[in-house]
């Protein structure tokens, strides 16, 4: 069975995305329909091929504007469009308003077929291709009704504010898509096959298991593999958050997502596109904004039933009211119209969306990305709350510093001499990091020799002296830990600890879950003792440590699964945590 995936153009509310899925799950030949309304998607899968014509037909049959078109192919946005109808309409009114003669009324029906036109238009087509009454039958029937009952004003503001409504829900959602298309950043553009002798430039999905790929320096790593040649440094922080960067040799083991920051490494692929960790993060991703709160659920099922009830009601108030009490038939009919505005569908299958929306986008602007509206529903049920470590409860930079000293003969000055001077020439990430702690001026004039071992150290000759800076392995010391250590000649003097610093309001935050009787969990990539540390310092007894994306996935659905009286909370930063 194929999968196919095309993008929406003219659709434009969620209620609408809502019936065209609800109408093509109900065709025979397709299946597993979805349509993604932040991301104007549609997908499903088939036996048949050369479907978009007739989907198109489908689609045309609840949502006559609607088309399909490719992936990469270039779609306008019309809300430019709407806003000015909707500032040119709105000048005219006012006008034809401080005029009360003959150029005023004319200037209403001018008004009245700006707005109304486009709706119009789809009520009709609706209406006779599939037999469909919507909200936009009922908006069109009630301003007609107010125009002919003399109450021309009021008419106008209906479809006015319907029009406000509509646009303030396109930005919104263009907002969230945006958003959407900046996590996709991490969704690599090719690969480097090797065929042979030659390299070839491919799509990742065009690569398969057994093949070998080179990476080079600033590319993303396209494909889980193993490095079977050469040796670099890798910026993992779409994967796991962690600003120190991971260094890989000949048998490591690589994953999709990461930037390879220093030599070409050769890389035998394990896992095909659609099985890699960067396809999986994009997968959970995308998949997040298919989730709806209850309520929505609700919504869309109940405004199918709703427009034609409320229709059939609106025509009984206008026939039994005069009957009934002693009304006129034209207050009756206003009456009707009235009952039609108020309960237009539009003010629940637009409002309800849009309100959860408002909610979102408000957090937003706080740094907050809330994965769907379900759970923004659900927040007053949260007991527990996981935490990200790196960017989240900590600053996500090495601005802080531990120089342990181990050889009293050296002077602390001396020390810093040695890091600051080798550093400088270094091309390696935390090279930066170390010269900005230090706060020193580099004075590298009287080096020599100066060597760097890609993700390893370097070395350097100065005053006859030979220095070595590098991992617990490169110096060969007695314990294996994160340090920076300091060799000269045969003597390690200092070891240097670089520290995330933990954020100001961390401390207040956790402190205030506590009493509130909300557990903090703490899920990160870091090793074990700066993990338990950092998670000491803020009061958080709950910790695992050294996770990738996948393992803090797997220990979240374990944690919501088992925790019958609540709700879990999960707090982040970046790709890797959406």
């Amino acid at each position: 069975m194929t999968k196919y995936k095309y993008r929406l153009h003219n659709l434009d509310c969620a209620n609408c995305a809502n019936k065209i899925e609800e109408h093509l799950n109900k065709l025979p030949n397709i299946e597993d329909v979805r349509v993604n309304y932040s991301k104007l998607t549609l997908s499903f899968s088939s036996n048949e091929k050369d479907l978009k014509k007739y989907i198109t037909s489908k689609i045309q049959e609840v949502e006559p504007d609607v088309t399909l078109l490719e992936l990469d192919e270039e779609q306008n946005d019309e809300v430019i469009f709407d806003i000015i109808k909707l500032v040119i309409g709105l000048f005219i009114t006012l006008i034809a308003y401080v005029n009360h003669d003959t150029f005023g009324s004319i200037l209403y029906v001018i008004a009245y077929i700006i707005f109304l036109y486009e709706i119009f238009i789809k009520a009709i087509k609706l209406l006779f291709k599939s037999f469909t009454i919507d909200e936009n039958l009922l908006i069109t029937i009630s301003c007609i009704g107010a125009y002919f009952t003399h109450n021309t004003l009021e008419g106008l503001m209906v479809v006015i504010l319907y029009d406000i409504g509509e646009i303030l829900e396109h930005l919104a959602v263009n907002k969230s898509r945006k958003e959407i298309a900046n996590l996709m950043d991490i969704k690599p553009e090719y690969a480097n096959l090797k065929v042979k002798d030659e390299i070839v430039k491919v799509n990742p999905s065009n690569v398969k298991v057994g093949d070998n790929i080179i990476v080079k320096k600033g590319e993303k790593v396209p494909l889980d593999g193993i490095v079977i040649e050469g040796s670099t440094s890798l910026n993992t922080v779409a994967l796991t958050g962690e600003s120190r960067p991971l260094e890989v040799k000949k048998g490591s083991e690589v994953l999709s997502g990461c930037i390879n920051i220093g030599d070409v490494i050769l890389l035998k692929v394990t896992n095909l596109y659609e099985d890699s960790t960067v396809s999986r993060i994009l997968d959970l991703v995308e998949n997040a904004t298919n989730r709806k709160a209850h309520t929505e659920n609700f919504v869309a099922k109940a405004a199918k039933i709703y427009t034609p009830i409320v229709i059939i009601l609106a025509i009984l108030v206008a026939l039994t009211f005069p009957i009934i009490f002693d009304i006129s038939k034209s207050d009756a009919i206003y009456r009707a119209l009235s009952f039609l505005v108020i309960s237009c569908p539009c003010a629940i299958a637009i409002s309800v969306p849009l309100s959860y929306f408002t909610g979102i986008g408000a957090a937003s602007k706080e740094g907050i990305l809330i994965k769907g509206s379900d759970y923004l529903d659900s927040f007053k049920n949260i007991n527990k709350i996981v935490f990200d470590k790196t960017g989240t409860l900590t600053t996500g930079k090495f601005d802080s510093y531990n120089l342990i000293i181990l050889d009293d003969t050296y002077k602390k000055e001396e020390i810093i001499n040695y890091y600051v001077n080798g550093e400088s020439l270094s091309t390696h990430p935390l090279a930066n990091s170390i010269i900005h702690n230090f706060n020193v001026k580099p004075n590298n004039k009287q080096i020599h020799n100066f060597k760097e071992i890609a993700g390893k150290g370097l070395t350097y000759e100065i005053n006859n002296q030979k220095v070595v800076i590098g991992s617990s392995s490169f110096i060969k010391a007695p314990t294996k830990d994160d340090s920076i250590y300091l060799k000269v000649d045969e003597d390690i003097i200092a070891k240097l600890e670089l520290t995330d610093t933990i954020k100001k309001e961390a401390k207040n935050t956790i402190s205030y879950l506590n009493k509130m009787n909300i557990t903090p969990y703490m899920y990160t990539g870091d090793n074990k003792d700066t993990a338990l540390n950092i998670a000491s310092s803020l009061g958080i007894k709950e910790v695992e440590y050294e996770l990738l994306p996948e393992n803090k996935y797997q220990l979240l659905a374990q944690l919501i699964k088992s925790n019958k009286k609540g709700k879990v909370a999960f707090i982040g930063d970046g790709i890797n945590d959406a």
